[in-house]
């Protein structure tokens, strides 16, 4: 049930955002990038992160607080668990959900172009070396989509926007 009051965060491209907060709802606008959601329900405790690339071109040999960007799957997955890690709850207890990667222009399906396919591929592999498996997803396709995710459910809305045909 969703509570009288509740904060709503909005992710830009390159955030994330993790909280203890149950009353707490959090949203994004996606095309080709990804966003993928970890909720404890017992805790009702959870992040999202919206990121636009599976990695930078050269991998940071260490990542801290500092030098970690949100931009890139590897590291915006290693701030959730950081996250998680201070919070002192086991990560296998979490559920993950993903969402995004669409093809923005027409005929890059395939194509060294398909960044969308590129980070969802990302996602699901890091959620595999996480030891998690992705309850829910809703990727690929075409066009846009608005997320809303609730902690005090751990429910996702979504709505894709198709591409707009040029006439």
């Amino acid at each position: 049930m969703q509570p009288k009051q509740y904060v709503e965060i909005l992710l830009q491209p390159g955030e994330y955002y993790f909280s203890n907060d149950p009353n707490t709802r959090i949203r994004t606008l996606l095309g080709s990038c990804v966003s993928v959601t970890l909720w404890h329900p017992k805790f009702k405790t959870g992040g999202m992160c919206h990121f636009l690339l599976p990695k930078r071109k050269e991998s940071l040999k260490t990542i801290n607080h500092q030098l970690a960007d949100a931009r890139y799957a590897e590291e915006a997955f290693w701030l959730l668990r950081e996250d998680i890690r201070h919070m002192g709850l086991p990560l296998s207890q979490f559920q993950a959900k993903i969402f995004g990667g669409g093809r923005m222009f027409s005929g890059e399906q395939g194509t060294i172009a398909d960044v969308g396919y590129k980070n969802i591929q990302m996602a699901k592999d890091l959620l595999h070396r996480m030891g998690l498996n992705s309850v829910s997803e809703h990727v690929g396709g075409t066009g846009h989509r608005n997320v809303f995710f609730d902690l005090w459910s751990g429910d996702v809305w979504v709505r894709q926007l198709p591409l707009q045909q040029k006439k």
